[in-house]
């Protein structure tokens, strides 16, 4: 049997039926084991084994998305409070060139961009002095 072949097609029945779901579930990985069963050869049935094995690849991807979620919450908790920090205090670029009270702060995926009171806009990162 091509499980490869049998388990897109559960996707695309999936990504159809559930376009609106960012992450998969166990729900998910039932309606695909279903459909393999389904659509495997009868003469030459998947193995008990096989099916755990794919159970624990399923399991390992969602723990890791998990994961994923709780670390971009922890970045956003501690940008946050750098920002707090950050705020009403004079920062200096690492070359000297820009400095100013910071008047606001943004949050980019590149990190916190403060607004100065000249109002330039300096990314805090590396070299860059707060007093």
């Amino acid at each position: 049997m091509d499980v490869g072949s049998t388990t897109q097609a559960g996707a695309t029945a999936m990504s159809s039926t559930k376009t609106a779901k960012a992450s998969l579930d166990y729900d998910t990985f039932l309606q695909l084991l279903v459909t393999e069963m389904k659509n495997q050869d009868p003469t030459e049935p998947m193995k008990s084994t096989e099916y755990m094995a794919q159970l624990a690849s399923f399991s390992s991807v969602e723990q890791a998305i998990q994961t994923n979620a709780k670390l971009d919450s922890l970045l956003t908790a501690s940008a946050l409070s750098q920002a707090d920090a950050a705020l009403g205090r004079t920062v200096t670029s690492a070359d000297g060139t820009v400095s100013g009270k910071v008047e606001s702060l943004k949050i980019t995926a590149d990190g916190l961009v403060a607004t100065l009171d000249s109002g330039e806009e300096l990314t805090l990162g590396a070299g860059v002095t707060i007093r």
